[in-house]
């Protein structure tokens, strides 16, 4: 499946005129600490895509690699409830497995909130549609190619 799941960006990102800058490293991606080893950046620069749930409706929380998210924050930031999904129903609603849920390419177009933590950094990388892809972009970009919201959506602490 990860094959489709990574063309899939890679088709997002050229409509959206985004350079391919998808990388592949078969030792893994999947956690940020794995990306940001893989990639040779600081794990805050990993842009992680988590999937919460409102009723039906995906929400894509996409979080420095540092951060971990407030739901209440997100929550206040869409003004609707969410709450965690399970992996079965992201990746039935997404086509992304968990460990390479990308921002974009969404089977099931998705509420985003980008953190805004993430542009304090000039590159950021995100997974590209398997645990073993990611792909190098801009915070502007990001904020761009997913159509999302800029908040402040981390944990304090």
């Amino acid at each position: 499946m990860s094959g489709g799941s990574v063309e899939r960006v890679r088709t997002a990102l050229a409509a959206a005129g985004h350079a391919d800058t998808i990388s592949a490293f078969p030792d893994g991606t999947r956690s940020a600490v794995e990306a940001a080893a893989a990639v040779g950046c600081d794990v805050a620069q990993i842009a992680k895509s988590i999937v919460f749930r409102a009723g039906e409706r995906p929400v894509l929380v996409v979080v420095s690699g540092a951060n971990r998210v407030d739901m209440a924050k997100v929550a206040a930031a869409l003004m609707f409830h969410v709450k965690r999904a399970d992996g079965a129903w992201v990746r039935e609603v997404t086509g992304f497995a968990i460990g390479g849920v990308a921002p974009l390419g969404h089977l099931t177009p998705p509420a985003v909130v980008l953190d805004e933590d993430l542009f304090r950094f000039d590159r950021v990388w995100a997974a590209a549609g398997s645990p073993m892809h990611v792909f190098e972009t801009t915070p502007a970009d990001l904020l761009r190619l997913s159509g999302g919201l800029r908040a402040d959506v981390r944990e304090a602490g």
